[in-house]
């Protein structure tokens, strides 16, 4: 199965620093956002994407080696974060994989980052948060339109980098001719309700054309978090990228995916280091973050 792909990312309104990073290089596509503040929280979702990023170029990718980049991820985000400093990071995205002869997507989530797919008919939340309000929501005990407004929205249930084991949650879902799959932080969903979400993905054709427009919208509407957006469609050999997008923040809004010749030319994957603009201390793992 080939894909074609688009990325983009950006600080947003609000925050002086993005805590966000993506990877977009098959058979792995995510993101990754972070938490506990400039020099935690980028720090955190910059090792997801380097450990992710070793899957780069394999024609697909198991449910093991998802899971081991999983576990290297929270074992080296533990080893950063000593004497009490906090750090962590959601991840959610998809890999390309194979099962019984045919292409499947492997869905797979920690936190409440998430994945849609678009068949063709309507658009679907594959991921399920991991937060107090979905547990809550799951429960019966507050409605969805309560979700926005209520005092624990950002607190997470599941995140890497907590000091458990990993468990990311995964499915398996048959790869469709039509399908179109948007991987997001929730500094997407907090601006754009799905309606949005899916007015954009059927109207726009061009997978990089559609994730720079979510994140503009975002913008548009106030963009209270950084934002990121991954779409990835299934693609006929004329119309798949060969070329790499991936995207690690640099400190300052940044709207489309960075070209590495490095990997065009087939080296090694690079690691990415990427300061932030300017300090801050986390006092919880809470996705809000210090103001």
């Amino acid at each position: 199965m080939r894909t074609s792909w688009g990325s983009a990312t950006d600080r947003g309104r609000v925050r002086d620093v993005n805590e966000d990073a993506l990877l977009a290089y098959p058979p792995v596509f995510l993101v990754a956002d972070g938490m506990g503040g400039h020099d935690a929280g980028d720090l955190a979702s910059r090792i997801a994407v380097e450990e992710f990023a070793q899957l780069a170029g394999q024609a697909a990718a198991s449910a093991d080696d998802v899971h081991a980049c999983f576990e290297r991820t929270a074992a080296r985000i533990r080893n950063e974060f000593t004497g009490g400093r906090q750090g962590g990071t959601t991840v959610a995205g998809v890999a390309v994989t194979e099962h019984d002869g045919g292409s499947y997507w492997l869905v797979f989530n920690v936190g409440d980052s998430r994945v849609y797919r678009w068949d063709g008919e309507e658009l679907e939340q594959v991921s399920v948060d991991h937060s107090v309000v979905q547990e809550l929501i799951d429960l019966g005990e507050i409605e969805v339109a309560d979700a926005e407004t209520h005092p624990e929205r950002h607190v997470l249930t599941r995140a890497l980098g907590t000091g458990d084991a990993p468990e990311p949650d995964y499915w398996l879902l048959p790869a469709g001719l039509q399908d179109r799959l948007l991987i997001c932080t929730d500094g997407l969903t907090r601006e754009l309700g799905e309606a949005a979400l899916q007015d954009v993905l059927v109207a726009t054709s061009d997978p990089q054309d559609a994730a720079a427009l979510l994140v503009r919208l975002a913008l548009e509407h106030g963009a209270r978090d950084n934002v990121s957006a991954v779409v990835v469609d299934v693609a006929t050999s004329a119309g798949a990228h060969e070329d790499v997008h991936i995207t690690v923040p640099r400190g300052s809004a940044d709207l489309g995916p960075h070209l590495w010749d490095e990997m065009l030319n087939g080296a090694t994957v690079p690691r990415f280091y990427a300061p932030g603009s300017s300090p801050s201390d986390a006092s919880k793992l809470n996705e809000e973050g210090p103001s």
